[in-house]
């Protein structure tokens, strides 16, 4: 992995040092470590950024919550119910087709530039892998142990809750770690096309002014905070399907 980073690095400074790639479109990989150490010492120090990266946060936290609460409500009405199967799945699918980000501007036009707009465009990318994973994870459950549920005069709630749930939380968190992803992609969308004063709106004026080398450094760091919400998913997952893995360890 290591060694995979220097060679990517060396080619990047051979690209860029010997004018293969112009610098505006490729910074050299000494000015993007400057802009690094700037963008880092601006957010240690309670600058600027500081305050556009709380505002991304903030977004980012909403959305996601709000996408897990609507999908995790949608997908048990799917996987529970034909009603919800027959009748909400197949819209559900058809808006999942549409290219989201088109959306975009909808959201601006009703809810307007504020915080609103971004936290409604990366709800709604984060919200059908949940709905999918979490209808897929009642699907999932064993025909034995829903027969034998059943034998024991279980309701369908008792059943829901004991059984489908948690055998349902592999293929649910498959679906939480796709919206993860999707919920920051969501909301720096949300930021570069409808203003407001989070980190997409620094990468939106500094792409205008051509500060390349300033593009990269804020990527960076919005890719560990990326990285940051997907390790929390994987953690939180580890400590609740802690049985599959010792399943795994056992079956090796």
């Amino acid at each position: 992995m290591a060694l995979l980073a220097v060679a990517f690095i060396a080619i990047w400074h051979l690209v860029s040092n010997f004018g293969i790639v112009s610098p505006i479109i490729l910074p050299t990989p000494a000015e993007t470590l400057r802009h690094l150490i700037f963008v880092g010492e601006n957010l240690l120090t309670g600058g600027y950024m500081l305050g556009s990266l709380m505002i991304t946060l903030q977004e980012l936290v909403i959305s996601f919550a709000l996408a897990i609460f609507i999908g995790f409500t949608l997908g048990v009405l799917v996987g529970e119910t034909a009603f919800g199967e027959r009748a909400v799945m197949p819209y559900l699918v058809a808006l999942d087709t549409m290219p989201k980000v088109a959306f975009a501007p909808i959201f601006i036009a009703w809810l307007g530039f504020g915080i609103e707009s971004k936290v409604a465009l990366a709800t709604f990318i984060a919200t059908f892998p949940i709905v999918v994973g979490t209808a897929a994870g009642l699907h999932a459950a064993d025909e034995n142990a829903r027969m034998a549920f059943k034998t024991m005069g279980a309701t369908r709630w008792q059943t829901l809750v004991k059984m489908k749930l948690p055998m349902g939380l592999p293929q649910f968190f498959t679906g939480l770690k796709i919206a993860a992803v999707g919920v920051m992609a969501g909301v720096i969308t949300g930021e570069f096309l409808g203003g407001g004063k989070g980190f997409g709106e620094l990468i939106r004026v500094a792409s205008t002014n051509l500060d390349t080398a300033r593009v990269f450094a804020l990527i960076l760091y919005l890719s560990l905070l990326g990285l940051a919400t997907f390790g929390l998913v994987v953690w939180l997952e580890r400590k609740l399907v802690f049985w599959q893995r010792s399943s795994v360890r056992t079956a090796g």
